[in-house]
């Protein structure tokens, strides 16, 4: 109303009130009535704001990459920002009058890509698409003490690489290369898994033999302890059967030497028999058959010295023309052979 207006700003907006040419206030968050036509405004942002960028560039090999990422930064001198800058307002606070503003992340990219470019192109491709917190620590670290972010008021809060990739084209060939390697690492996997497989296997068969040959041989010293046991059974039987013999032979020999001795002693008993008969008849032996025969039937039973009458007669038959035998005679004999038999 008649040229005059209000204008009340944030915490995060910096306001240059300029009247009749001179600085009257600045500040951040400033609220004031001014006078429109000798009053210029300008607002600066002052709160942190984000760039994203994306641009290309050239690796060490001369191979292309997509470089992604983003720039936080502040505006720390807005009165020098103002000053290269125009932030002047019309009405309102975010009502620029020109598009300034709007230039100064373009010129802040521009500056991170020609830093960026430096970086890059010291690194081969392998070594690039995998030095994303390399490249964007090198880059801020410089980006802290560039002059030209100093020069336009500008402080770098934080920068961060996001993406290096190189070219489709490229890409792909790395992915097959990559893809190669993997599956040459997946046929050595597979080939030391079977290689192992077959050691493990090896080692299983070997614990079988180890094993069989063990029990064989346990089975063989059981065996040869049964045999030693059973030929020292049979060493101990025929030792005993050996003693048994022999007890037997020392008892034939024994029996034999008894026999022997009875036979001597037998033979000795008749030869002293004999010598004593030999020397009872010794003295009969002078004397004539005749006599010897009458001496033996002195003692005779009558009817044997009858019976041997008869047989002298038998044997002198021819000589003998007749023979008388009285019935008497004959009765008694037989009457006393009768009862002899009974």
């Amino acid at each position: 109303m008649f040229g005059f207006h209000y204008l009340k700003t944030n915490p995060t907006q910096y306001v240059i009130h300029y009247q009749n040419g001179r600085v009257r206030r600045s500040g951040v968050g400033l609220s004031f009535f001014y006078f429109q036509p000798n009053t210029a405004l300008a607002v600066v942002p002052v709160a942190s704001a984000d760039v994203p960028f994306i641009f290309n560039e050239i690796s060490a090999d001369f191979q292309p990459v997509t470089v992604q990422g983003q720039l936080t930064f502040r505006i720390a001198k807005p009165e020098v920002t103002a000053a290269l800058l125009d932030y002047s307002v019309h009405n309102a606070p975010d009502q620029y009058t020109s598009d300034d503003p709007e230039k100064l992340p373009l010129r802040l990219v521009n500056q991170v890509q020609i830093l960026t470019r430096g970086a890059i192109q010291s690194l081969p491709l392998r070594r690039a698409i995998h030095a994303s917190d390399e490249v964007s620590l090198a880059v801020f670290t410089r980006l802290v003490k560039d002059e030209v972010f100093a020069s336009l008021g500008v402080e770098a809060l934080a920068l961060s690489v996001q993406a290096i990739k190189p070219s489709p084209e490229m890409s792909r060939a790395l992915e097959a290369e990559a893809r190669e390697g993997l599956l040459r690492q997946a046929d050595g996997a597979i080939y030391d898994r079977r290689n192992s497989a077959v050691e493990q296997e090896r080692r299983i068969k070997e614990n079988e033999l180890n094993t069989e040959i063990a029990v064989e041989a346990k089975k063989r010293q059981i065996r040869e302890a049964k045999v030693d046991a059973d030929l020292a059974v049979e060493a101990k039987e025929q030792r005993v059967r050996a003693e048994k013999l022999s007890g037997q032979i020392e008892l034939e020999k024994e029996r034999t030497r008894l026999i022997e001795a009875h036979t001597q002693n037998v033979q000795s008993e008749a030869d002293a028999q004999a010598y004593a008969v030999e020397a009872s008849l010794r003295p009969l032996q002078k004397l004539p058959p005749e006599l010897l025969q009458l001496l033996a039937l002195q003692s005779a039973d009558p009817r044997r010295l009858a019976s041997l009458a008869f047989k002298e007669l038998a044997a002198n038959a021819a000589k003998i023309g007749n023979l008388n035998i009285s019935p008497d005679l004959l009765e008694s004999l037989l009457k006393g052979d009768g009862e002899t038999k009974r």
